[in-house]
């Protein structure tokens, strides 16, 4: 089974006033649907785009596996365990929030930041904070903690990748256009695997395609 979201159908969030505009593919905040509350192990993939100047202010999280990729522009990132960094574009950045931690994001640069923040359920909660960036992540990056893996294809034009065979797989176009069984998928758009085969995925443009490998929760 293959469900589409195209990026027009996200709850839009955040504040664009202060320079926060947020588009979440699931249940998140003010927004409450039983239906979309998580697929697998995704508990949120949220679109950010912060102006310059525009930031979270410290904030708390606990028991949450957040993995977030910048698109373009820097992601000023400090936590309460004493990181600070800044994160671009092909870098991975992992927060195990774990028994409770508080962070800052902010786009301290002068040009737009955009980024993609998902959020995984631990298999078992509880435990100490961790952080990690990997820069210029190539292949991929597993997330033992959720039992899930993140693929980053980045495509040319009529290149194809595989999609992984797992019980739940998570597609998120963060780049281009790519076509997947007969559908065609655009910037923000996604695609929801369960049960199906795995179908690969086709460039018709320049693409960078997150992909989330998940097991049975």
């Amino acid at each position: 089974m293959i469900r589409i979201q195209r990026a027009g159908e996200r709850y839009p969030g955040g504040d664009p006033e202060a320079g926060i505009e947020t588009r979440h593919a699931l249940s998140f905040g003010p927004y409450y649907d039983p239906d979309n509350l998580r697929f697998g192990a995704l508990l949120a993939c949220n679109e950010e785009r912060l102006a310059p100047g525009a930031g979270f202010d410290e904030h708390p999280h606990s028991h949450t596996e957040i993995v977030t990729w910048v698109v373009e522009g820097a992601l000023t990132h400090r936590d309460t365990a004493g990181h600070e960094t800044v994160v671009r574009p092909g870098d991975l950045q992992r927060l195990s929030a774990a028994g409770g931690v508080r962070h800052v994001e902010r786009n301290d640069a002068a040009a737009p930041l955009v980024f993609v923040q998902m959020w995984l359920a631990p298999l078992t909660p509880g435990g100490e904070p961790s952080y990690e960036v990997v820069r210029d992540l190539a292949g991929p990056y597993a997330v033992p903690a959720a039992g899930a893996v993140l693929h980053v294809h980045r495509l040319k034009p009529a290149e194809s990748a595989p999609l992984p065979p797992a019980p739940f797989v998570y597609v998120h176009v963060a780049r281009g256009r790519v076509s997947l069984a007969d559908e065609e998928l655009g910037e923000g758009d996604a695609a929801r695997l369960t049960g199906a085969e795995s179908p690969h995925l086709t460039a018709g443009s320049d693409a960078e395609v997150l992909v989330w490998e998940m097991r049975a929760p």
